[in-house]
């Protein structure tokens, strides 16, 4: 097999056991690898309606046949089990080295079943794998856990671990790796804590091999030049970091302050990626084989972190109404500390905030800190509370924005999606990317069909982000596309500069298996079913395709976008036509068959 080490891992945490298993190949191309083989593993092995803490619920780490290739950033593996958070298929992506060192040590799969007795970390190098006692290591953050085990490890391996706030359960832990590299959405890291399992080192010596080593050769370098020439991967993301997008996004009255109920910050040049570059970056980082490198390290005070990316800046900022970058850099690395996902973190944050604004919590529950918005400091130290699960209010905001708002009678107040916190993007004024949100299959989520490309950058081509017309058909490629890339191994920010095409080739090349654009896109379209299926008899129904109710019944009321709601409403029978699914929002029998699914 090319691309492909041919191997499952598969690990009993109960016993202590484990064993290797030959890949099927022929199930393997069929979905992919990364996200998409490990959902169809999901498929076969779990109960749907089980509690995620279940010991009975696994934990499927997956690399694609991309991953740890020259292919331009193939890096990335994915985390795939239930999420407590959603109750959805969770499947988690993160970049850095480790998932490379996962395939130079000959896995394409690990899969995670049972639970520890006691708190273990797992050593593997090549072949060998050895359990080890993380007692001593429980309750230690991130970097204290990857500093630890590292003394122990070989030279150059790699760490994945969970922090305090997977240990302690909280629906929004993420997995950290390489110390800032997160599979950070949908509670993947609260499961793995369910688990007691608190860390995976791992060393690996041989490299995948590729079906047509010339072949790639002129792909990649074919790639990496378009990468290079176009204007997002070879200028904004390398000067500026993701965080560019904050004045893009802000300009167009599309960047949520005060946990929705504005969309434009009028401090934003504030907490931007060029007030970033110019006061507070100290380096550029790079993942995997990344001629992007779109990482940064920066310094706030007496406090260095990787990140913040766009995304977490805008939940420690305007969501938060905090115009500090200093502040937002800190509640960064207290998330990255306390094992959190930043974006529910901030937006949990937020929506206690807004609560607290309309009265329902109370001054009593605060143990003495702010919680209006625009209170930096407070912010931070809700972080690091919330990641502990240090008192009560914090405990509230560790099960996320949904819960703690449902708590107090207000669930509306919770900008959430299948009660997933929706990412950087005000809906209201991108209509494409509104159902995007409420027809992802892991809930709120901005990368499972990233249709910001055209609705406000224009790649492939410029969009009108208030026009419905077209969004049902761009919505369900971008998906499709994004399924692929996901499962392949790449970097969705390789799809600013590549095509279906492209990543056809860069398949065909590594694995042997000629794949075109068209085929592709349906190997997407059968993963996204296989989710939108599972997910169906986990009791997440197609009336969860929906978004909050302010951005479906209150206009933007001021900036560029002022007057906007989503038209969610009239988009969404389209997609389900687009989609072969019938006007319930139900893969069809004819649908499932046509892509080799079962009925």
């Amino acid at each position: 097999m090319h691309g492909y080490r041919g191997k499952i891992l598969r690990i009993n945490l109960t016993d202590k056991s484990w064993k290797l298993e030959e890949i099927n190949h022929a199930e393997a191309v069929k979905f992919i690898g990364g996200r998409g083989f490990g959902s169809k593993i999901m498929f076969d092995e779990v109960d749907p309606t089980i509690d995620a803490f279940d010991p009975a619920n696994k934990v499927i780490i997956a690399t694609g046949p991309l991953t740890g290739t020259p292919t331009p950033a193939g890096g990335r593996y994915m985390v795939v089990t239930k999420s407590p958070l959603t109750g959805t298929i969770a499947s988690s992506n993160s970049g850095g080295y480790w998932g490379a060192e996962m395939k130079f040590a000959g896995y394409d799969v690990m899969i995670l079943e049972g639970k520890s007795e006691k708190p273990v970390s797992i050593f593997i190098e090549d072949d060998k794998i050895e359990f080890r006692d993380a007692t001593g290591l429980w309750g230690k953050t991130t970097i204290e856990t990857t500093n630890e085990l590292m003394k122990e490890a070989p030279e150059k391996a790699k760490v994945l671990c969970i922090g305090p706030a997977g240990e302690k359960l909280s629906r929004i832990a993420a997995v950290m790796n390489d110390l800032n590299r997160a599979a950070g959405r949908s509670g993947v890291g609260a499961v793995v804590g369910s688990k007691n399992l608190k860390a995976i080192v791992i060393k690996g010596t041989s490299k995948p091999t590729v079906a047509d080593p010339d072949a790639l050769k002129e792909v990649v370098k074919r790639g990496r030049a378009q990468i290079k020439e176009n204007g997002v991967t070879g200028a904004g993301l390398p000067t500026y970091g993701t965080n560019v997008l904050v004045n893009i996004i802000n300009e167009q009255g599309v960047f949520p302050t005060n946990n929705f109920q504005e969309t434009y910050f009028d401090k934003a040049e504030e907490v931007s990626g060029e007030t970033m570059a110019d006061q507070f970056l100290l380096k550029r980082e790079s993942c995997f084989a990344c001629p992007i490198a779109c990482g940064r390290y920066t310094k706030a005070d007496d406090i260095e972190t990787g990140g913040p990316e766009y995304e977490s800046v805008w939940a420690f900022s305007a969501a938060c109404g905090v115009s500090d970058m200093k502040a937002a850099i800190k509640a960064n690395f207290w998330a990255n500390e306390m094992g959190l996902d930043t974006i529910s973190a901030g937006v949990t944050v937020a929506t206690a905030m807004e609560l607290y604004q309309k009265g329902f919590i109370k001054d009593d529950e605060l143990d003495g800190l702010g919680l209006k918005f625009g209170d930096a400091a407070s912010m931070v130290e809700w972080v690091k509370k919330l990641g502990l699960r240090d008192g009560s209010l914090a405990s509230k905001m560790a099960e996320g924005a949904y819960r703690l708002a449902d708590a107090y009678g207000q669930p509306d107040l919770a900008m959430t999606v299948k009660k997933q916190e929706l990412p950087a993007y005000d809906p209201r004024g991108i209509q494409g990317q509104g159902l995007q949100y409420a027809t992802s299959n892991r809930g709120g989520c901005h990368v499972r069909g990233y249709l910001i490309s055209p609705e406000i950058l224009g790649l492939p081509e410029k969009l009108d982000r208030l026009e419905i017309k077209g969004k049902p058909q761009w919505a369900k490629i971008f998906q499709d596309l994004t399924a692929f890339i996901d499962s392949c191994g790449l970097c969705l920010f390789t799809s600013f500069a590549l095509g279906a095409d492209d990543y056809a080739e860069m398949f065909t090349a590594v694995t042997g298996e000629k794949h075109t654009a068209e085929q592709i896109l349906e190997a997407g379209d059968r993963i996204w079913n296989l989710e939108r299926v599972w997910n169906i008899k986990a009791g997440i129904d197609p009336s969860q395709d929906k978004l909050p109710k302010r951005l479906m019944q209150e206009p933007i009321p001021s900036g560029p976008s002022k007057g906007h709601l989503s038209r969610l409403e009239e988009m969404l029978p389209l997609y389900y036509q687009e989609r072969g699914w019938d006007e319930n929002g139900i893969p069809t029998p004819e649908k499932l068959k046509a892509l080799g699914l079962p009925v």
